[in-house]
């Protein structure tokens, strides 16, 4: 036995080590949650499946699933990145939990790195179960998957930085009812089941500015249409982005 094989080596853990602990626990607390499994895997699922078997609404020539899935994958984003995270993070910040986790040696930005991460693994996971029954119902999608990736990359972006901007400002109960009803509200208005050209022409220029919608419309131009980038979706998703994780790194409250 070697000299010190038993001596204490106080401090905190190497930082990559900290965020990896930190990510697999909140990726752990995500999905043993039922209202956010509710929220992440269910509510999308059935949409998916509702809105494919039976013509409820029209989506125009083709088959029906190759007009939901796109948005039915853009609701699964924004159902992690923004509902789920806002209502989760409130609630700890309400509990004290934020506060006390940011005293310790894990740095604040470290915390919500591993949130963002965290995120990426359940969309992840979401994508993957959506995109096999997607498959199954009959879905042939086209385009270029690298386009694919960056309008989710700039969608989960868009909308974790709302989440956390909700979160940090208001009132967990606030937080929650808010989250949910924002939810219902861009399920129906942000082209994810309806057509965005089935409203008013007023309405649809405002509509389209939304990041709900200009990830479900850019996803669709890829996936069903075979765009190679929709540029202009790109965009308004990457000024929600810095517009949402600017405000919230600004106004962000810990306790």
């Amino acid at each position: 036995m070697s000299a010190g094989t038993y001596t204490p080596r106080p401090g905190a853990a190497p930082l990559p080590r900290m965020i990896a602990a930190q990510t697999a626990l909140e990726t752990r607390m995500l999905l043993r949650n039922g209202e956010q499994l509710l929220l992440t895997v269910i509510i999308p699922t059935l949409l998916l499946v509702l809105f494919s078997a039976v013509d409820l609404v029209d989506t125009g020539s083709g088959a029906s699933v190759d007009f939901l899935a796109p948005g039915i994958l853009a609701l699964a984003v924004m159902s992690t990145a923004f509902t789920g995270q806002a209502i989760a993070t409130g609630f700890e910040r309400r509990y004290g939990v934020l506060k006390r986790l940011g005293a310790s040696p894990l740095p604040r930005w470290a915390l919500m790195t591993a949130k963002t991460l965290s995120v990426l693994v359940t969309e992840v996971l979401q994508i993957v179960l959506l995109t096999a029954i997607a498959f199954a119902l009959g879905w042939s999608p086209q385009g270029n998957p690298l386009s694919v990736l960056l309008l989710l990359v700039l969608g989960t972006a868009a909308f974790s930085g709302l989440g956390l901007l909700m979160a940090g400002t208001l009132k967990a109960e606030a937080t929650l009812a808010a989250a949910n009803l924002v939810f219902l509200l861009l399920l129906v208005g942000g082209g994810v089941i309806v057509p965005l050209d089935k409203f008013p022409d007023a309405v649809q220029s405002v509509l389209g500015l939304l990041p709900i919608s200009a990830l479900s419309e850019g996803l669709r131009d890829v996936l069903q249409h075979g765009a190679a980038m929709p540029w202009a979706e790109a965009g308004i998703l990457a000024v929600w982005a810095v517009l949402g994780l600017g405000a919230a790194a600004k106004f962000f409250r810990w306790e």
